[in-house]
């Protein structure tokens, strides 16, 4: 049985014991991790997701009057708001994302009924592996059902990202809410943030695989690291004269060095390189050149590590365990994901050697840390999807997709 079948399954039992019904409706995403790209997305830029294999799971029946009442089994907390009233923030921390996706969805005049609403996930919480965009995703699929009410992909996208802005105080890009929605299985998705233009690039090989490892450590974006560093991104392209360091080259970022400060400077260094790395891995990755992919995830993770300083010392240590490894043991490259201070790495890996990687990590980590590190592999995984009832057979508001 999938991820995603034995989570709706849990979704489904845990509602019924709740709330003492069936519930009526129910929509997963996915969450996600980036094999290269980061800290690019809100600089109009290039990343290259995949959805794994775990999901959140958003369930729903009708409630009573317009009362929405919401309940995570993750958390085991509960939120109760006034659907007859404009939404706004407040009441548990988990249900900010949820209230924030219910108010943009009040912004478009759905007409919203009371509901029953019980969240369930299997996405690891505060790992970097997106559990926030898939929660907000599942929710906003959830409310297209439920509400009649059915988004363009990006336009789904873009309301989460808003609701995340506005209602958990998180200035994140849109590469998390587009991988959750637009995700295809089999393939990465490389994102051009700017246009949010989805190329679709195949990932088949089974001699190859995604291995993704928990630190142990966990990460809060809002407490102010994140919103710091999308700061100095904005200032060196004021100091460049570009819209965004999209735009930006690494000679004129070099002519420039010297009207801005060096903080700003090297923040900007890992934005533009960090661009052109991740434009040219998914072309890599299309002609099967595992060891070359491998090598700029190395680059990644060492500018992410000393220009862009979001990573730590436990993920420096996974990144360096698995470079003692090589190729010869089966190891193509490795490199923190997500917004960083702790979270995973993400290693592309050869499959057969996944069982032998996967017990030399957790042991050498285990050493160094004293953390038992949790350690998966995925295959690129399936976007949101309505689970029940069935989704209509044609979404004619969905734009096409497109592959590499």
């Amino acid at each position: 049985m999938s991820s995603l079948s034995v989570t709706h399954d849990r979704a489904r039992r845990a509602f019924r014991a709740r709330f003492g019904a069936e519930p009526r409706w129910s929509a997963a995403a996915p969450g996600r991790v980036n094999l290269i790209g980061e800290h690019t997305d809100y600089n109009g830029g290039f990343v290259l997701p995949m959805a794994i294999d775990c999901y959140t799971v958003a369930a729903a029946g009708p409630g009573s009057g317009r009362r929405i009442r919401l309940f995570s089994e993750n958390t085991g907390r509960a939120d109760e708001l006034d659907a007859a009233a404009p939404i706004t923030r407040g009441g548990e921390e988990w249900a900010h994302y949820v209230r924030g996706v219910l108010a943009g969805f009040q912004r478009l005049g759905a007409e919203m009924p009371g509901l029953d609403v019980l969240i369930d996930s299997d996405v690891p919480l505060g790992s970097g592996l997106s559990s926030s965009a898939a929660l907000e995703v599942a929710v906003a699929t959830l409310l297209e059902s439920v509400t009649g009410q059915v988004l363009d992909p990006v336009q789904k996208a873009l309301l989460c990202q808003r609701a995340e802005h506005e209602f958990a105080g998180v200035p994140c890009g849109l590469m998390d809410q587009l991988a959750s929605t637009l995700a295809r299985e089999g393939h990465l998705l490389l994102l051009d943030c700017r246009s949010q233009h989805p190329e679709h690039v195949p990932m088949t090989d089974p001699a190859v695989s995604v291995l993704i490892t928990n630190s142990g450590v966990r990460h809060a974006l809002a407490t102010g690291e994140y919103g710091e560093r999308r700061a100095r991104c904005e200032e060196a392209a004021v100091a460049l004269g570009v819209p965004l360091l999209r735009d930006a080259t690494l000679e004129g970022l070099e002519a420039a060095k010297a009207r801005m400060p060096d903080v700003t400077f090297r923040r900007a260094r890992h934005v533009v390189i960090e661009d052109a790395r991740t434009v040219q891995a998914a072309q890599l990755l299309r002609q099967g050149r595992w060891s070359a992919v491998g090598e700029l995830m190395y680059q990644s993770h060492a500018s992410l590590r000393d220009d862009f300083e979001v990573s730590c010392p436990e993920l420096d240590q996974l990144v360096e365990i698995s470079r003692a490894l090589g190729e010869a043991g089966g190891v193509y490259g490795c490199r923190m994901t997500g917004g960083g201070f702790g979270g995973c790495t993400v290693s592309l890996v050869a499959t057969a050697a996944v069982e032998a990687i996967t017990a030399a990590v957790r042991s050498a980590y285990r050493e160094a840390t004293d953390i038992d590190a949790a350690i998966f592999t995925s295959r690129p995984a399936q976007g949101a999807a309505i689970l029940s009832p069935a989704r209509p057979a044609e979404r004619s508001a969905e734009r096409p997709a497109e592959h590499a």
